[in-house]
């Protein structure tokens, strides 16, 4: 096998293991559910989301030098420190980590023992988690490495039965904004947001193999990143379409990690609903597991080690454990606001950092960036239902705010109006080292 070929379905492979996590499938059938027999158009909208801004956050972060706070230094210092925090936040304990554990519940735990309590199951998950994440070991690492593939191998199966045997009839929902519902629904994922915290781990994969320069670098990540893409685009394609089988089959307020569990056992049977719990439950452990250690070490780093990495640890493993009680669909809808926020900051740094040879003023990324932020505040409170008439008025003359896009037209404006104005001017200068140190 050519070197080049077997580096790029290596590294591609470990793009694929980053951004498969298993709290993520749960989203997929439910948006399936929902848009029936507009799935094509659906698939193509959260794909864009779900896997394609992970993969140009990658590329962005190896043209800015490995992490994501430099990209955000281009903007300025303090801001750099906030939106990282926040990134670490909400792919930590505000976020992602009650998410495995609740989805770990629900669809490993609760079907096989149907008495144990929410908080006693939730618990033990993070007292399991503790101690890995206090005594690091490979041994949760080699566990995870073996149930990847059977769960990927188990899904496989699932979404390759749901094409030859339909679970049900596929129906028009009447669904409306389906492109625009499914783009948003990708940001649930959190991998773009991800993707910028952990770009340095892939950077030095590819570094290993070889590739120097930055230019075969960036092509070995875009090449590699084809490969990861290829397979989420199968995984996350295949099961909306099996959840569009299934809009006549349940209620609308189906939780969606049973959803997953009533897909599977239809497609499989009995045995295939304990094998993917089993496997999504320690999928679920081996994610939150570096989860918490990534948190935890960003903070030590932080404050300068002021606070211990175990005290961290346990902190945001304690907060986590409170989140995660509230469920999966809560976490969910607490999610939203939180990401309408958040994911236009970090599409606007991916994209300026993809631009830098363009952009020749960091100033015209300051502007773009604040613009976006306070549209996208705007924009968060009216959608939460909080009335303020001045924002009310604004967003009914912004293109796209009914699509929960209100952002987009606003940003452009600010980007051609300070590139025209200041792109002539003397570059700026940044130093971005000692911010760089803390996430790396």
């Amino acid at each position: 096998m050519n070197k080049k070929f077997k580096d790029f379905a290596i590294i591609g492979f470990a793009l694929f293991a980053m951004f498969f996590g298993a709290g993520n499938l749960i989203f997929p059938p439910s948006l399936g559910k929902s848009v029936g027999s507009s799935y094509l158009i659906s698939s193509i909208g959260f794909i864009i989301t779900g896997v394609g801004l992970p993969l140009l956050g990658i590329v962005a972060c190896v043209k800015s030098g490995g992490s994501f706070e430099k990209m955000a230094s281009k903007v300025n210092k303090p801001f750099a420190v906030i939106a990282t925090t926040a990134l670490i936040l909400s792919i930590g304990p505000m976020l992602a980590i009650p998410r495995t554990a609740a989805t770990t519940f629900e669809l490993s735990i609760q079907p096989l023992f149907p008495s144990i309590s929410p908080f006693v199951a939730v618990s033990v998950f993070f007292l399991i988690n503790l101690c890995f994440v206090l005594r690091p070991t490979s041994l949760i690492d080699n566990i995870g490495k073996f149930l990847t593939p059977i769960l990927l191998f188990m899904l496989s199966l699932i979404i390759i039965k749901g094409f030859i045997s339909p679970i049900g009839p596929i129906i028009n929902t009447g669904y409306t904004n389906v492109f625009s519902s499914s783009l948003l629904m990708g940001y649930q994922t959190m991998d773009a947001m991800a993707s910028v915290i952990f770009a340095s781990i892939i950077i030095s994969s590819v570094k290993r193999k070889g590739y120097t320069s930055d230019k075969e670098i960036s092509s070995a990540t875009i090449k590699s990143g084809f490969v990861a893409v290829i397979g989420l685009s199968f995984i996350y394609g295949g099961l909306l379409y099996l959840g569009s089988q299934t809009a006549t089959l349940y209620a609308d307020n189906i939780p969606k990690t049973k959803l997953v569990m009533e897909i599977s056992q239809k497609a499989l049977g009995n045995f295939g609903g304990i094998a993917l719990s089993i496997s999504v439950g320690v999928a679920c452990l081996t994610t939150s597991i570096g989860l918490i250690a990534t948190a935890s070490q960003f903070f030590t780093n932080l404050f300068k080690n002021k606070i211990s990495y175990q005290f961290n640890a346990i902190i945001i493993t304690v907060i986590s454990m409170i989140i995660a009680l509230r469920g999966v669909d809560k976490i969910v809808a607490l999610a939203d606001p939180i990401l309408q926020i958040l994911y236009p900051i970090v599409i606007v740094l991916i994209i300026s950092n993809l631009l830098t040879d363009f952009i020749k003023n960091n100033k015209i990324i300051e502007i773009t960036v604040y613009v976006t932020l306070l549209i996208s505040i705007i924009s968060t409170v009216s959608n939460m239902g909080i009335k303020v008439s001045l924002f009310e008025s604004l967003l009914k003359f912004i293109p796209l705010s009914s699509l929960g896009f209100a952002w987009v037209i606003p940003a452009l404006i600010a980007f051609i109006i300070s590139f025209f104005v200041l792109n002539n001017k003397k570059k700026t200068s940044i130093n971005t080292n000692n911010s760089a140190e803390r996430v790396s």
